[in-house]
Parts: C-alpha cells; structure tokens; sequence
C-alpha cells in the first residue's frame, strides 16, 4: 500500500516542481527567484531521494515533520501566501494523511493550515486584505485546500483498508470451504475404499503362503500407512488456523503422534506473528516434517526448533533416525509438497544429515513480510 502513495507523491510533487519553476521563471515573484527556483529543485531531488532510498521514512512521522517544514519554508521564502509552489506544498500531505489513522490525518491537516495561516499573515496577509471580498474568498479557499486534500486521501486509504480486509476474508473463506470439502471426500469416499481393500487382503492373509504373504503383508503395510497418512491429512485440512501460533499447531500436532510412537519429541521457540497464510504453509511443511521423522526415520528423540530473527524466521526439524531413504517411499508426496509450499512463500527449504551426521535434518528459512501476492494454501 505504502508504494501506491509514493507513487502518487513522485508524480506530483515532480508535477508541481515544474510548474512553479516554470511560473517563478516567467513571472518575477521575488528579488532573489534563481535561489528560490534552485531551492525548489533542491528540496523536490531530496525529498524524493530520501523517501525512495530509504523506505522506513515513508512511515516516519519525523520525516513527514521534516517535509512538511520543508514544503511551507518555500512558501514564507517566496514572500507571498499566493506562492507558485502553494501546490508543490501540498504534496507534503500525501504520506501523513495516509499513513496515520482517521483521526490523526485531520488533526495533522488542521496543524498544517494553521501552520499556512500564520506563514500567509508574515508575509503579505493583513486586515487590509480581508477587506477584499475576492481576496477573502482567496485566502478561505487557500485555508480550506490542505483540509479537503487531507480528508479525501485518509478517506481513500481507509476505503482501501476495508476492501483488501473484505478481499482477503472472503479469499479465506473460499479456501477454507475447499479444504472442507476435500476434508470431506477425503473421509468419506477415499478412506472408506482403503478401509475396504485392507479388509480385503486382512482375508486373503491366512489364505496365501510363501512369497504371496509376504506380498499381502508388505500391502496390508502400506494400507496402513496410507490410512494414516489420509487421517493426518483430514485432521490438518479441518484444523483452523486463526489465532492459533505454529509454535502451538506444532506442539499439538506433536502431541497426536506420541501415543502412536516411542520417539521423545520436543517443540521449543517461536516465529512470532505472521499472516495467516504465511502461518499455514510453514505450519504444513513442520508438521509434514514432524511425521516423517516419527513415522518413517525410526527416531528416538525429534528436535522441533522455531527461531525468529528480525523479518527472517526459521523452523528446523532434526531427527537421530536412520535418515533420507535412497529411493523414495512409493506413493510418498510429502517431499514435493513441501517444496511446493516453500515456493509458494518464497522460503528456503533444505533436507540433510542430522546433528553428529545422524538421522535427518529438515529447515525452513522464510521471510514473516513477504509479497502479499504470495498464494493461499
């Protein structure tokens, strides 16, 4: 949001530069114009440098004191409240008026034209003047311009605001009504036809000998595994994640597979806030991690790591298991799906030895400000 308006401060601020170079330039407004025009492009280079190379000012309300300053010290220094740059100060008001609350941009507005009034009455307003009805119209015109631009753009950012909240909440709702409803297949149709053919080979067990059973009973095995996998899926599609950290999806997630593992697993640090669905793909990716390692590495202890350093976060799963298999499990999609996802946020993710070159080491290093054009989950 903050490019938009930094956008539409470059356009005008440059726009108005020019004009009131121009009009300073065709028409004497001073005794001294070359260094008011060259004051002018001076503080328009700068002001601009400043705020585009240095991205925090634009949300500095010390950098927007400094401009604002600026901008009405190049009115007073051209001696006349009616100044060819009254335009090139307006543009002061672009940052503060999109940057602070509802609230906060009026009253920056009213100081703002207070601050004008008083430059205009010490340099040319007097009573004198306000005697014309014209000029009196003028000056309330002049007072009255900061004020209107003020309210329309704290009105525009806020209408903003509430459309990309509105966006974002029914992009949410869509996704979490496809979850349930592959939530719902998943349960109701494609488990149901696994449970079905595990009954079928359970019966044919007893009735094969030799390589056959063996056959039958490396089947049955992968059935299971394929339930269970199916059940983990089911569970993490239904399980919402507003308001819930990765630190506690994870330590949950460790809880439901204790009881089905004799691996001692242990979930410690944090990644902070994140948006929600930056939370859910790193979530998904841990607790994958967290199930290989429980269910495939034959691990006695499971390291879950979450660490937070600035903008950067990482998640770090290790195991002291028997490591990555050379050829992969048929059927197993776990590890492209988590690569898919680490895509999907622009995050790092990497699979290596363990600590002590033991067991399976899986890391997620992710960005917690990423580009909101990165996908759902």
């Amino acid at each position: 949001m903050t490019s938009r308006w930094m956008a539409l401060l470059l356009m005008t601020r440059l726009l108005a530069a020019g004009v009131g170079v121009l009009l300073t330039a065709v028409h004497r407004v001073t005794d001294h114009d070359p260094l008011l025009i060259l004051g002018a492009v001076a503080f328009t280079v700068a002001s601009l440098g400043a705020f585009a190379y240095v991205p925090r000012l634009q949300l500095s309300p010390s950098a927007w004191f400094v401009d604002c300053f600026a901008a009405l010290a190049l009115v007073a220094a051209s001696e006349d409240w009616r100044s060819p740059f009254y335009v090139l100060m307006l543009t002061a008001l672009i940052l503060p008026s999109t940057g602070l609350s509802f609230r906060g941009a009026l009253a920056w507005g009213m100081a703002f034209a207070l601050a004008y009034f008083a430059i205009a009455v010490y340099t040319s307003l007097d009573a004198e003047t306000l005697e014309s009805a014209v000029r009196l119209e003028t000056i309330a015109t002049h007072l009255m311009v900061p004020l209107v631009v003020v309210l329309a753009l704290a009105y525009a950012t806020d209408v903003l605001e509430r459309l990309r909240g509105e966006r974002l909440r029914s992009e949410r709702l869509a996704v979490e009504s496809e979850r349930q409803r592959i939530a719902w297949e998943l349960h109701d149709s494609a488990k149901q036809r696994v449970h079905a053919a595990h009954l079928v080979l359970s019966a044919l067990q007893n009735q094969v000998e030799g390589p056959q059973e063996q056959l039958v009973a490396h089947a049955l095995s992968e059935m299971r595994a394929a339930g269970a996998d199916m059940d983990t899926s089911v569970a993490e599609l239904r399980m919402p994640l507003e308001g819930r950290s990765v630190e506690r999806l994870l330590d949950e997630r460790a809880a439901q597979l204790v009881p089905a593992s004799e691996a001692q697993i242990t979930v410690r640090g944090s990644v902070g806030e994140l948006p929600a669905h930056v939370a859910a793909h790193v979530y998904r990716i841990g607790a994958e991690a967290l199930t290989n390692a429980v269910r495939h590495s034959g691990a006695r202890h499971v390291d879950v790591a979450l660490a937070r350093n600035g903008s950067t976060a990482t998640v770090e799963v290790c195991d002291d298991g028997k490591g990555l298999p050379a050829i992969r499990r048929p059927g197993s999609n776990g590890l492209r799906s988590m690569r898919a996802r680490a895509d999907t946020i622009g995050a790092d993710l990497s699979f290596g030895p363990g600590r002590d070159g033991r067991g399976t080491r899986v890391s997620l290093t992710f960005s917690t400000q990423p580009d909101e054009r990165t996908s759902q989950p």
